[in-house]
């Protein structure tokens, strides 16, 4: 396709857009009478309008029924969750009892390291990506301290090459394969939170495999961002948040995947919890968990229900559109931010892009180191009605002046083509 830099293309583009009616399903936040540029689902995703209607239909549920709400109404609360496997499934491409909706990310991370993260003198490294977020790293040196072991020795990171943002992934495979013996797990963002690079999963999987090792993924940034097939790559399990692509609300519950490899075998190793417990007998109140088939048999606790409720209008959003129709979207749109930005590079290189310069490789983001006067960019943004993300930290290895990271994250579900183009307007204007 043959971008142009101007207004009345980006119009034509939205005019074409078969998605452009889900826009005004969401709530934007204002700026002086007009919608802000909102290019952060990749922190937290806006509300869909039904979010509080959903809320409240919980909140009268309650209200008639008390207690009795669990068993009663149109959706009684010990069957709430199942009515978000749907989505969930089709979203991270998986078999609706392969997946459930728990806890929060960390939590679900733990709960999963707790299954597939156990060590033993021959086998005990786990592999992960350097820089990975800091939630990730601290799980990880605690899981391994926990167990008796010096992060030092235990974690091997894969770093990016020197001078290089990005990781290949060949390096990867090749940590793998140099390590593999002494590995017990394979543990990696589907997507780098950072440089927005979209990690090699089937090659990574098939690789930790080889080596006898178990593999899984955070898909924090990954899930309801870019095409995902857990099943049929065979990964061992993956967890995410749905705050941010998925549209979910602020610290909502995370979700969860175990391989029905695992989840349907009883002995499976697990925390186990009174909701896990099979649903025929759990109010027999009796000794010796039995597992619910599936993902459903890593739960601990009662449902939070009223967390659970706008999940439901985010949903529904999902199965109606379609993640092959957002990611076809998702990649139009980020390569017209890229268009633009490169357009603005033609006289002098202002914006260093991080990011894959492969849409097959990225997910809906553009990373952009911009120098020294990079957060007084950010600042001016701002102070024009842009919500993105600014991050101060490095890249491992990287040091100087190009220090610090926008994070602009054009979201398909409902931001436009004009959207990017008025970002792109505002960084011409920037006199800095």
């Amino acid at each position: 396709m043959t971008f142009q830099p101007t207004l009345d293309f980006a119009r034509q583009m939205d005019a074409q857009d078969s998605l452009r009616s889900f826009r005004d399903q969401y709530l934007f936040p204002q700026h002086q009478g007009r919608k802000c540029l909102y290019f952060c689902g990749n922190s937290l995703g806006l509300q869909p309008k039904k979010a509080g209607e959903f809320i409240k239909k919980e909140l009268q549920h309650w209200q008639e029924l008390g207690v009795e709400g669990h068993f009663e109404g149109e959706l009684p609360w010990t069957q709430y969750h199942k009515s978000l496997a749907p989505a969930s499934a089709h979203i991270v491409g998986a078999q609706a009892d392969e997946v459930i909706i728990m806890n929060t990310l960390t939590v679900n991370l733990h709960l999963m390291m707790v299954s597939f993260y156990r060590p033993n003198a021959e086998r005990f490294k786990i592999i992960m990506e350097a820089g990975a977020f800091p939630s990730d790293q601290y799980a990880v040196e605690s899981q391994v301290r926990w167990h008796g072991y010096d992060p030092a020795e235990a974690i091997v990171e894969v770093a990016p090459r020197p001078g290089e943002a990005l990781l290949h992934t060949e390096d990867i495979l090749a940590a793998i394969e140099q390590h593999g013996a002494q590995t017990t797990l394979v543990l990696f963002a589907g997507l780098n939170y950072y440089t927005g690079q979209v990690y090699d999963m089937p090659a990574i999987t098939a690789a930790g495999h080889r080596v006898g090792a178990y593999v899984g993924f955070d898909l924090a940034h990954a899930a309801g961002n870019v095409p995902l097939h857990l099943h049929d790559w065979g990964v061992d399990f993956a967890v995410w948040c749905t705050y941010k692509y998925i549209n979910s609300g602020p610290g909502a519950p995370s979700g969860a995947f175990v391989h029905a490899k695992h989840g349907n075998k009883p002995q499976t190793p697990r925390f186990a919890g009174w909701w896990g417990h099979n649903e025929e007998r759990r109010f027999l109140m009796e000794k010796g968990f039995d597992p619910i088939p599936g993902a459903a048999g890593w739960q601990l606790s009662n449902a939070p229900i009223l967390a659970y409720a706008p999940m439901r209008a985010s949903h529904d959003l999902f199965l109606e559109a379609g993640m092959p129709a957002l990611r076809a979207k998702s990649e139009k749109l980020t390569a017209y931010l890229e268009f633009l930005i490169d357009s603005l590079n033609i006289d002098e290189p202002r914006f260093d892009i991080i990011t894959p310069r492969d849409p097959a490789q990225r997910g809906a983001q553009l990373s952009f180191l911009t120098g020294p006067t990079g957060k007084q960019l950010f600042d001016y943004l701002t102070q024009n009605g842009v919500i993105c993300d600014w991050r101060e930290h490095n890249l491992p290895g990287e040091k100087g002046e190009k220090a610090g990271v926008i994070r602009i994250a054009p979201t398909p579900m409902y931001n436009s083509f004009e959207d990017v183009w008025r970002f792109a307007d505002l960084l011409t204007k920037a006199q800095l």
